[in-house]
Parts: structure tokens; C-alpha cells; sequence
């Protein structure tokens, strides 16, 4: 990126190249604030912006915990990589909901655990677009149309043309508004499209194949409250 170079670090708990050293407030405090701890390489220096901050603040503590316990039994891996080269600090989009937060009895509302679900799976991040480096969440949410172009990453095929993330509005016309919830859940779950397409990267269900049946109907639910939009 223009402003920044970095290499996804270690986070195996590993002491010397990955996160053994970090205590659990510091785990915590990367994933919802995005601050650096105090001591190590690079101490208190923000972390880049596609560290999903904006979206993970939302994390409710037992699921945060769940988070830190999980990276605790990751077994540790050596591995020293380049430090990030950082020109400047780019500013995080706020994400509403994210800012907004969440109570655990949102979690017993079907649509406002949906809306959790989206915020930590940060959907919207990819379906909304952006103006002027800004993404759209208040203008156009989940309007669709951000580009991804091919990349020389490994796993995508060498012919793929680049794609659009969709319209995932109310939209009868351009949306969601026709697909039935079924149709949205394989969507999510299995990658395929209401017409039997295969969905195009960057369409993460391969790990969203894991969603409950509940946390699916939770999806669709707060899915069929999002405007339509063209």
C-alpha cells in the first residue's frame, strides 16, 4: 500500500518471534483498539489498518476471552519476519455498529445477533464501497461494487479476471431482495450464487461453512433489515 509495507507477524506463542511474551490485556488490546503493547518491537506503535480494529472492538468480553484462550494453545512456531516499514499513519473507518456495541442480550435477538455476526465477520467491509479512501457505511451499506483485482497471491487461479464485491442491499433488482433465505445461506456457507454460480474470491465461506443453522437464520435476519439500495 502507498502508505505502509508490512508482513502478517506471528502470532503463535512463540516468545521471541511471535506473541508469548504479550499478557492476555495485551492480546485484547491489539485486537479491539489495535495499540501495540509497551515493550517489544515496535512498542505502542498502531498496528496497520486492514487489522480489523473497527470492526473487532465490537467483541463482546466472553467472546474476547474465548479469542485469547484459543491463541494460547496455538502451538508456538520460530519464525522472525521483516518488521512493518510505516510512512505514515492511516486513520481506521469507524464501523456504526462496532461504535454503537453490543450487550449479551443483544445475542438473544435474533437480528441483533445477526448484526453482531456481520460485525465481527466485518462483511460490510468489503460490500460497502468507498469514496475518497472513505468507506461508505452510513451512504451505502452493503451497496456493493468495491474492486478486487488479480493478485500474485498463491491459491487464486492464474486466469481469474478480478471481481466486484455484490449488492447485498434489500434490492429486489440489484440485491438480495429475491433470494430466498436458503439461497443466501449457501451463499455465505458454501459459496455459490442464487443462479449456481460459484462465488469469486474474496468471498470468505470457506470460513463462514462453520456458522450454526442459528447463527445463519441470525445472518439472514439482520441481512433483510439492511435498506435496498441500487
Amino acid at each position: 500500500m502507498p502508505f505502509y509495507a508490512v508482513t502478517a507477524p506471528n502470532i503463535t506463542p512463540d516468545r521471541e518471534t511471535g506473541i508469548g511474551a504479550w499478557s492476555d490485556d495485551d492480546i485484547k488490546r491489539a485486537i479491539t483498539l489495535g495499540q501495540r503493547p509497551n515493550h517489544g518491537p515496535l512498542a505502542g506503535v498502531p498496528l496497520a489498518p486492514m487489522m480489523w480494529v473497527n470492526f473487532y472492538k465490537a467483541l463482546l468480553p466472553a467472546d474476547l476471552d474465548a479469542v485469547v484462550a484459543y491463541m494460547r494453545t496455538v502451538p508456538p512456531v520460530r519464525n522472525a519476519l521483516a518488521l512493518p516499514d510505516y510512512k505514515r499513519q492511516v486513520p481506521r473507518d469507524t464501523y456504526p455498529d462496532a461504535e454503537k456495541g453490543f450487550t449479551e442480550a443483544d445475542l438473544q435477538d435474533k437480528t441483533r445477533r445477526g448484526a453482531y455476526l456481520v460485525t465481527i465477520g466485518h462483511c460490510m467491509e468489503c460490500h460497502t464501497p468507498a469514496r475518497e479512501g472513505k468507506t461508505q457505511y452510513e451512504q451505502a451499506l452493503g451497496q456493493g461494487g468495491k474492486a478486487y483485482m488479480p493478485a500474485n497471491v498463491k491459491g487464486y487461479p492464474a486466469a481469474w479476471p478480478g471481481a466486484a464485491a455484490l449488492n447485498i442491499t434489500g434490492s429486489p433488482e440489484a440485491g438480495l431482495g429475491r433470494w430466498t433465505d436458503d439461497e443466501i445461506k449457501r451463499a455465505i456457507t458454501k459459496g455459490v450464487s442464487r443462479d449456481g454460480r460459484a462465488l469469486q474470491p474474496h468471498m470468505g465461506f470457506h470460513w463462514y461453512a462453520g456458522r450454526s443453522a442459528a447463527d445463519q437464520d441470525a445472518i439472514v435476519a439482520w441481512l433483510r433489515t439492511v435498506p435496498p439500495r441500487p
